[in-house]
């Protein structure tokens, strides 16, 4: 019996093709749900895919996607929440561009941030109410600790390894309890204040992690902002950095190392997209400017609907930008030369510029959370 073990742990892991090629070629570049189906095929293929530096690499090979937020109502107080990533890749039928990687079941979850695979949920109807969930593993857990608090940006602390949580708060409590505060995932110590004027407080925006940092556009009402709001995941410490100045909101984005910026003029006609010459000098340029069609035409096309502002802007697979824009029930995928190139009716949002990026890493923290279910509710 010995012996047959011995064997059977030193078989190839497929007759004729190399394990390297295998297990760094072949199964490193398969997406999660595939992956995990290939571990049942034998023993070789499961120990080989599952240690650190595999997934580690494996996570280094998924693309990064936009997501969109896909809703389902199931009766009048129940819907559910697809969690999409938008595989825009030339030649995939529509039906392929939007396949959910998770469903959840329960009707306050929306998505408030992505980082490393995981996501942090909000109640759609009590906005203080957190949990996180690894769509690729099916892990999920409350975070009570968040409550009374503004959720800002979610990253890694590269000096310790942990993943921490951003956190604002405004209330009419005494003004040493306002401000902002960090949470560490997985510890049973409460947010702690980080030092910081809290006068300009973050109003609730997608942070985009950028350069180890993460940024905000400060939306100033009645006059055009050029501000950037900067946090520091390594000091944990603010700053501000110059942006061009636009009217009302602006959306920040990441794309081939550089910091980009769109947003609409007031007309809500023109979307103007920046990138930065030079981050270190705040130097930034105007690269594209689309010309949106109209709603009258749009009304033509695609019925009568609302622009209501939401809108993304991403990197995409094949280098260019891409540009998604909510109308009605519609989303609406527009290149560069404005013109519609795809559309999709369905109760999709774009999910305030994140990309979600799929990984299938464990981490130690998710099983000492409140409620840490795997494969379980509010999973569907």
């Amino acid at each position: 019996m010995a012996e047959a073990a011995v064997a059977v742990q030193a078989a190839p892991l497929h007759r004729g093709l190399p394990e390297e090629i295998v297990v760094w070629e072949i199964l490193v570049r398969l997406p999660p749900k595939p992956l995990l189906r290939c571990r049942a095929v034998c023993p070789a293929w499961r120990r080989a895919t599952s240690s650190r530096d595999f997934l580690l690499a494996h996570h280094a090979r998924q693309p990064s996607l936009p997501l969109l937020c896909g809703y389902d109502f199931l009766g009048a107080c129940s819907i559910t929440l697809d969690v999409i990533p938008f595989d825009h890749r030339a030649g995939l039928a529509a039906v392929d561009q939007l396949l959910p990687v998770a469903r959840l079941g329960k009707s306050y979850f929306g998505v408030r941030a992505s980082c490393d695979g995981l996501l942090i949920l909000c109640g759609l109807y009590r906005n203080m109410d957190y949990s996180i969930c690894n769509p690729a593993t099916r892990q999920h857990a409350r975070l009570p600790q968040l409550n009374g608090f503004a959720f800002l940006g979610m990253y890694p602390h590269s000096p310790t390894g942990e993943y921490r949580l951003l956190l604002g708060k405004l209330s009419h409590a005494p003004a040493d309890q306002d401000g902002y505060y960090v949470f560490t995932l997985g510890s049973d110590q409460p947010p702690r204040r980080c030092p910081d004027d809290a006068e300009d407080m973050i109003q609730e925006l997608s942070a985009v992690l950028f350069r180890g940092s993460l940024h905000w556009h400060v939306e100033q009402r009645g006059t055009a902002s050029n501000m950037i709001k900067v946090f520091s995941t390594t000091t944990e410490s603010f700053r501000q950095m110059r942006a061009p100045a636009v009217p009302g909101k602006a959306n920040l984005f990441e794309m081939d190392g550089t910091l980009g910026m769109s947003s609409f003029n007031d007309a809500a006609t023109t979307i103007d997209i920046w990138m930065t010459q030079d981050y270190e000098s705040e130097a930034w340029a105007l690269k594209y400017r689309v010309e949106f069609l109209a709603t009258a035409e749009l009304t033509v096309m695609f019925g009568i609907g609302v622009f209501d502002g939401r809108w993304s802007v991403a990197p995409s697979l094949d280098g260019d930008v891409l540009v998604l824009v909510e109308f009605g029930d519609w989303l609406l995928q527009v290149d560069m030369d404005s013109k519609v190139v795809a559309s999709f009716q369905r109760a999709l949002r774009c999910a305030d510029q994140l990309r979600l990026k799929q990984s299938l890493v464990p981490h130690s923290f998710f099983p000492t959370l409140e409620g840490y279910v795997v494969n379980d509710s509010p999973f569907m």
